[in-house]
């Protein structure tokens, strides 16, 4: 033991001794909200008019923003929250600002338990009805007289999951308020979100929506500068790296998260090989590493329906079914969902989320001709194997799968091979 605490003891100080990479690291990480958002200035402007009449303690429209991943959505909202809450406390307009991310919360319960912590009410973490702490955000609500803006990022997340009836509480919360009034600003990385919603839910979120086009190369390139001249030291980064990254970045959508996540990782592959600089080289293993950790971030983070459907052609593909149809995942899908204890989707929902995982990368889906049989969809993995079952061991649900058989795949392929 003394041994491994030596050398922990050396990793440590020769750390304290060398940093001379990063003044602050964490200005590369996601969170960080910069006192400027470079190209996101029309956006900025817009919401800043959208939010205004609530300065005057009157409700403003709710919005629905939307672009793909790393396109300063939740930045910008939180910059021009953070800017209007300033400026009602100096005009002394109670206005108050929740911020959910719907992917963390993963129920309707704990949405609205996040709410009443915002409004300092109290609600046990479980064991009431949704109805009743929906009951208590509104009574609570309605005592502290403000207005009250709710933001749900990720929203897309719960609604796959848990369909409508969220929204459609909060969008009819203020014909039960008289001195208090709610406003939504709902945030989706998906551009296909509001096909989800049903019609009267779409037009009371969507009365004012602002659309998150992706970073080019160039928009990144100053981005990451203005980063960089707070996260590291002098001269230690050179121009070439930081033009890789935002080359990377771009050719992913314009993911300003990624050419950060890249540019941060860099400094610490550089960091810890005692480089003088952080060079293109160390950018190339920097993005090496982050595509192992984030094939598995994606897997873990899907809803438990997607997992399902991505695990039923894992099956098919293990009794050798490479190129399966939707009816056999389907069919696979139900046992999975028996297995569990869990209601199954319908199969066009199925087939919906097949074309999520296609579009995110962990499905191959393809349409092929049959001639006058008519064309067919043909879905196989798009992933190694092995990741997704070292991301499925320890999953709550999917974990106690792993030898169960799908009676389907014995009658219809034969027994699975292990």
């Amino acid at each position: 033991m003394k041994k491994e605490v030596d050398m922990l003891d050396s990793v440590f100080e020769h750390f304290l001794k060398n940093n001379h990479f990063f003044r602050d690291r964490d200005v590369l990480r996601h969170d960080y909200i910069p006192k400027k958002l470079p190209h996101r200035e029309d956006q900025i402007r817009h919401l800043g008019m959208i939010v205004a009449p609530l300065l005057k303690a009157e409700r403003c429209s709710n919005i629905f923003i939307y672009g793909k991943t790393g396109t300063g959505k939740t930045a910008v909202m939180k910059y021009v929250l953070s800017q209007l809450v300033q400026k009602a406390v100096k005009f002394g307009v109670p206005v108050r600002a929740a911020y959910v991310n719907c992917r963390l919360a993963g129920t309707e319960y704990r949405v609205f338990t996040r709410l009443c912590d915002s409004l300092n009410i109290h609600v046990p973490f479980t064991g009431l009805a949704v109805g009743e702490v929906f009951d208590r955000f509104k009574r609570g609500l309605e005592t502290q007289n403000l207005s009250l803006i709710v933001v749900l990022d990720e929203l897309d997340e719960l609604i796959k999951a848990r369909g409508n009836v969220l929204l459609y509480q909060l969008t009819r919360v203020n014909g039960a308020l008289c001195n208090s009034t709610v406003s939504i600003i709902g945030i989706s990385n998906d551009l296909r979100f509001k096909e989800m919603l049903e019609p009267r839910v779409l037009s009371a979120l969507s009365e004012e929506e602002v659309m998150f086009k992706p970073y080019n190369a160039s928009e990144l390139q100053d981005i990451l500068w203005q980063r960089a001249e707070l996260a590291f030291c002098n001269g230690v980064l050179l121009e070439g790296a930081v033009s890789l990254c935002a080359a990377l970045a771009a050719a992913e959508h314009g993911d300003a998260r990624r050419a950060l996540d890249l540019l941060r990782v860099a400094g610490e592959v550089a960091e810890r090989k005692n480089a003088k600089i952080i060079a293109e080289d160390h950018v190339r293993e920097a993005e090496k590493r982050i595509e192992r950790n984030r094939v598995i971030d994606a897997l873990t983070n899907l809803t438990l329906h997607s997992k399902f459907v991505l695990y039923s052609v894992y099956l098919l593909g293990k009794a050798n079914i490479y190129s399966a149809i939707t009816g056999d995942i389907y069919e696979v899908y139900t046992e999975l969902c028996k297995e569990i204890g869990v209601s199954t989707l319908t199969q066009r929902r199925v087939s919906g989320l097949v074309s999520e995982l296609d579009s995110i990368g962990l499905l191959n889906s393809r349409v092929i001709s049959r001639g006058r049989y008519g064309r067919t969809k043909k879905i196989s993995l798009a992933i190694p194997r092995s990741p997704l079952t070292k991301a499925y061991t320890d999953d709550a649900h999917l974990g106690q799968l792993t030898n169960f058989t799908p009676k389907c795949l014995i009658i219809k392929f034969g027994k699975t091979k292990h």
